[in-house]
């Protein structure tokens, strides 16, 4: 059973958050009821936070922006979340390591006993095997995300081949995370199309103070978007080249490395698998690589590919 002042302490960290609370939605996450969250409202209230509370149907309560800072409250899930989020920031690629080691230091101290101890207890080591872009400047960051949230039109120099130096106006829609590299989705003005930048090899100019009304994405959403740029199709997150073949392999030999394709055991030594591939030369070198016998290879585009590939592997070999 809590106590009031445990009842209290709940309270406030649910209020800290989100925006607002449906007093019902809080008796329940609390156990008690509207009646109870009421006077534990006024009782917060009267220690000096500025709750304040929108009568009616779509009502609720919410902690005042510009209050003084709560004391900061994690239940235990919190506290590990925390400590995994700030000990794996070198993963993010975003310049932040000792901001982010810093900042773990300065929660630690405020945390009781015991939630120091879970968050001590977690030892997390984050490895990325792949090779590892550039750092994102926190700066470059902050300037562009703002520009996002502003709608406003960005100025910036982009290094990298022919736009090397050159300004570029841009429309910024989003700033992804994906893998631990950074993007910036944007409608670029002069080219009159849909762009997916490297975030850190954008540098923002001046700002413009020139705004702009959102354009609708291709897919309907930025994952989706994504997931098309890198595959090389439109407005699609399927393959622009899928294919099938049947390898001379168990299927459990096969499944570990076929990625989002899909492997179909045909026996003790032979499966069936169909993947996908941005060009059918690169599914065919991909299906090369289990160093098996092929068969049943479909459609006859991927075969020409692999036509293409023996002749190409063919003349290497005789040089």
């Amino acid at each position: 059973m809590t106590t009031p002042t445990s009842r209290l302490l709940d309270l406030l960290s649910l209020l800290q958050t989100r925006r607002e609370w449906s007093g019902q939605h809080l008796a329940e996450r609390t156990g008690v009821s509207p009646r109870t969250v009421r006077r534990d409202v006024e009782r917060l209230r009267e220690l000096g936070y500025r709750v304040t509370a929108d009568m009616g149907p779509h009502g609720g309560y919410r902690l005042e922006a510009g209050s003084e800072l709560p004391p900061l409250l994690f239940d235990e899930d919190q506290a590990v979340a925390l400590a995994v989020a700030l000990r794996t920031a070198s993963a993010a690629g975003v310049a932040t390591d000792d901001a982010a080691a810093r900042a773990l230091a300065t929660v630690r101290q405020l945390m009781p006993a015991a939630l120091r101890h879970r968050v001590d207890a977690v030892a997390v080591t984050a490895v990325d095997h792949r090779t590892p872009a550039p750092a994102v400047d926190p700066e470059v960051l902050v300037a562009v995300s703002a520009a996002v949230h502003r709608r406003e039109v960005l100025r910036l120099d982009y290094g990298t081949g022919e736009d090397d130096g050159a300004g570029r106006r841009i429309e910024p829609h989003h700033v992804v995370s994906s893998a631990g590299r950074w993007y910036l989705v944007a409608w670029d003005l002069d080219r009159e199309d849909w762009r997916t930048f490297r975030l850190d090899r954008v540098r923002p100019r001046m700002r413009t103070g020139v705004h702009f009304t959102p354009r609708p994405l291709p897919g309907g959403d930025v994952a989706t978007f994504l997931a098309s740029a890198f595959r090389g199709s439109v407005g699609t997150t399927e393959w622009p080249c899928t294919g099938e073949a049947t390898l001379a392999l168990p299927a459990r030999e096969v499944a570990p490395f076929i990625g989002d394709g899909t492997v179909v055991e045909l026996g003790s030594d032979r499966c069936r698998v169909s993947v996908g591939s941005w060009s059918w030369t690169a599914l065919a070198a991909s299906l090369g690589r289990f160093d098996a016998d092929l068969e049943d290879v479909s459609p006859a585009a991927l075969r020409e590919a692999c036509t293409r590939l023996a002749e190409r592997y063919g003349r290497a070999a005789r040089e």
